[in-house]
């Protein structure tokens, strides 16, 4: 099995996975650097980019697992769908990016219950689906950080 050059392009997360160490970090700022896109935040645009790279990721994964081995660190599609789940209807601050971004790091690297159990399923879906859910604990995280907290 081979991947092409544009599977490798956005598998790697523009090639972040293939950083020799915390590759999943470099590929959720990748992810940070293309939200801070003028209008990237938009429902509009960042939802559908999001599911579409997420049905893309379960493709790609399961490509990159066959040549790299399971959950391969130059796969990094799925850090970067995660930063942007992490990001949805907050206010576009770098403050609040930022914490968002640190927020989801450590989730993604923590697990949290169903998180750990799911990454355990085959291909891109496992690959994928880990990350959807430290994300959705990150947005809500947030969203309740910036409720009680305001902006900052």
């Amino acid at each position: 099995m081979k991947l092409n050059l544009f599977e490798k392009i956005l598998g790697s997360g523009f090639y972040t996975g293939y950083i020799p160490v915390a590759s999943g970090t470099f590929g959720s700022l990748a992810a940070l650097l293309i939200y801070f896109i003028p209008g990237f935040e938009k429902l509009f645009i960042i939802l559908p980019v999001t599911v579409i790279i997420f049905l893309y990721g379960i493709y790609t994964g399961t490509k990159f697992e066959k040549v790299y081995g399971k959950d391969p660190a130059e796969c990094t599609i799925d850090e970067m769908v995660g930063m942007w789940i992490s990001l949805i209807l907050l206010p576009k601050t770098i403050l609040i990016s930022t914490v968002a971004f640190l927020i989801w790091r450590a989730l993604d690297i923590i697990k949290p219950y169903p998180a750990r159990s799911l990454e355990s399923l085959k291909g891109g879906t496992g690959i994928m689906i880990d990350d959807v859910v430290s994300a959705v604990y990150t947005l809500i995280l947030m969203h309740l950080i910036v409720y009680f907290f305001g902006e900052f």
